[in-house]
């Protein structure tokens, strides 16, 4: 049964962005600000720099407001210190890679302005941007999500996000059905998936954590993954890649978004978060963290593998 998603806060916390922006522009606080503004299809939104106080009234949250605006600081994290304080909008999900960029050393928050947004969920990738929000349309990501509103921000507009009570946890059910296949048969699904990958790299572009200035899959002396989009291929790059995110992975699911063959990428990110969470009490959140469970050692750590 369809469910219907409160998102009658959304209007005011618009004002409220519109309203601190314009403050911390003309005050000096920040250079620059990071937001959401109108795009040109009915109801969608497209990310926005403005850096005039004028421009404050350009942005806006709706649910329309899917992207991770933390890319946009990694890309450019070089002129953040020159350009002085950035302002940034962000949702719970934004916050947690931010978080992580900061433990990486990619960013500082003495030169962030943290925009805290409270988020009752956004629509999913296939949804038309004007769609009502409901437990059919909202994201997959947003069912699981626990973190209505962002923590340790600088602003946060002060309405109640109402509770979303209900809904499906998509992800956690589609997990449990793969681990209930047998070994040949997830390879299979898996096999399947991965064979319509046309490595396009968007998945890597829009990541946050893809930060490094030359991909190790983009070296051809020696070439570590093959480039042509066959199987071979194709295992390799996800595979390497989300053994790259995992801990790591803030879960914003940028990469399922952009892909072009709507290949599940954010499932396998869920599963190894799973898998750290159980193994080594690990998730990626609010808090810095310098190293994750896959590149530190404790004496607590399963030594059963040794033999």
């Amino acid at each position: 049964m369809t469910q219907p998603i409160d998102t009658s806060i959304y209007a005011a916390v618009t004002a409220a962005i519109q309203g601190e922006a314009k403050r911390i522009l003309s005050e000096g606080q920040v250079t620059a600000i990071v937001g959401y503004a109108a795009a040109r299809r009915k109801g969608s939104a497209q990310p926005i720099v403005i850096s005039q106080p004028d421009d404050a009234q350009k942005l806006i949250f709706t649910p329309a407001c899917v992207n991770n605006l933390a890319v946009y600081l990694t890309k450019a994290k070089k002129e953040i210190p020159k350009t002085g304080k950035i302002g940034i909008v962000v949702k719970g999900c934004d916050l947690k890679a931010l978080a992580g960029l900061m433990g990486e050393s990619q960013l500082k928050r003495e030169n962030l302005y943290l925009i805290g947004v409270p988020c009752a969920g956004v629509l999913g990738s296939t949804i038309q941007p004007d769609t009502e929000l409901t437990s059919d349309s909202i994201a997959p990501k947003c069912t699981e999500c626990n973190e209505r509103m962002p923590p340790e921000c600088d602003f946060v507009p002060a309405v109640q996000v109402p509770v979303n009570q209900g809904l499906e946890k998509k992800y956690a059910a589609e997990i449990a059905r793969l681990e209930a296949l047998t070994p040949q048969e997830r390879w299979a699904y898996w096999k399947e998936q991965f064979s319509k990958c046309i490595k396009c790299y968007a998945c890597r572009q829009v990541c946050p954590f893809c930060f490094c200035e030359q991909c190790l899959c983009d070296r051809n002396k020696p070439q570590m993954v093959e480039t042509t989009p066959r199987p071979a291929g194709n295992f390799a790059w996800h595979i390497v890649r989300a053994m790259h995110l995992a801990g790591r992975c803030a879960g914003c699911a940028e990469c399922e978004r952009v892909c072009p063959m709507d290949i599940p990428l954010n499932l396998l990110n869920r599963k190894m978060a799973k898998e750290l969470k159980e193994l080594f009490e690990h998730e990626a959140g609010f808090e810095v963290q310098e190293k994750g469970p896959l590149n530190s050692f404790t004496d607590k750590d399963d030594q059963s593998f040794i033999k």
